[in-house]
């Protein structure tokens, strides 16, 4: 093969592999043999005439000549996926496998308001979601096409220090939005302990920390410009806001919730209702992070899809309107 006769799928393929830095994660992403793809590539380094890739054991590298190979044929390839899938949904929706990477405390508030009718409205789309957390290692090499995290969740994923890294790669990350915190408790444990008046009565209560040191044993309320910063403590912690939603509706504490349309059902089915209503606590925001700044069909309809689940309950909602 001649560099004449080099063909748009080879250079996708390399594509890939440079994103993911990784032949193994690059051939899941694409569903081929890893055999059969390190061998395209080598075709296609020889039908060029320059070695694009530096291989060994422990890691890939892209030569100089390969970071300018990419860094000119992402955008080419990028584009030709999007019109090849504009195309199709000219005779049907989006379609093809969906993966998507999110925590678990997030998962499993969202999902069960969002998957259902989301797979109705869009049959030809299979989903496939990862729960675990990535490393740092991992995360330049992973075959997702959305990233889901919280804020405080952002430092494992090395490709949201940005810079040079995320024009490496070509990966975009973004704020989706800044959900305000409550606190809530059940009417049981308000009846039993007492209904706080003021930011500083917490310190009387169980306040339901994320983890139990004293890094997290401060909460900052906020009230208008007013802020108070308040020290408080609890025999509970736990870092999945289902379950705090769940140990607070037991009556053991008083906990914080992100105030959105997806943990209304988790409020309601717990019995909770707001503590010092007239304020607020530290907002939590979610980021995405996306392989490229083309988003297929497929992704575009599931962001669209969840992104008013992330807004505020209905009844606020249609307040505001």
């Amino acid at each position: 093969m001649e560099a004449s006769t080099v063909q748009l799928n080879d250079i996708a393929l390399f594509v890939e592999v440079a994103k993911r830095k990784s032949f193994s994660m690059a051939a899941r992403a694409l569903n081929m043999p890893t055999s059969t793809l390190s061998r395209r590539i080598n075709e296609l380094e020889r039908a060029i005439g320059l070695r694009l890739i530096n291989r060994n054991t422990r890691r890939l590298d892209l030569t100089e000549a390969g970071a300018a190979y990419m860094s000119r044929c992402q955008g080419l390839i990028d584009e030709a996926r999007l019109a090849h899938e504009q195309l199709q949904m000219l005779s049907g929706g989006p379609s093809g496998t969906l993966r998507v990477s999110m925590p678990y405390s997030l998962a499993i508030w969202l999902l069960p308001e969002t998957i259902n009718d989301f797979m109705q409205r869009y049959p030809d789309v299979e989903c496939e979601f990862d729960l675990s957390m990535l490393t740092a290692s991992d995360a330049q090499g992973t075959p997702f096409d959305v990233v889901l995290r919280f804020s405080n969740d952002l430092h494992p994923l090395s490709i949201m220090d940005s810079g040079s890294n995320a024009a490496q790669n070509g990966s975009v990350a973004k704020e989706l939005v800044s959900l305000d915190n409550h606190l809530y408790a059940s009417d049981r444990y308000l009846e039993r302990y007492g209904e706080p008046k003021t930011p500083g009565d917490l310190t009387q209560h169980q306040c339901l920390r994320t983890t139990i040191d004293d890094a997290h044993s401060y909460w900052t309320l906020r009230q208008g410009a007013v802020t108070v910063r308040v020290p408080v403590r609890g025999h509970l912690a736990a870092n999945n806001m289902s379950i705090a939603g769940t140990l607070a509706g037991l009556d053991l504490a008083i906990t914080r919730m992100p105030h959105c349309q997806a943990l209304e059902p988790i409020i309601k089915r717990n019995s909770l209702r707001r503590v010092l209503p007239e304020w607020s606590v530290d907002p939590i925001s979610i980021y995405v992070v996306y392989p490229s700044s083309i988003q297929p069909a497929k992704t575009r309809a599931f962001m669209d899809f969840i992104l008013p689940k992330l807004g505020p309950p209905r009844d606020d909602a249609s307040k505001a309107g």
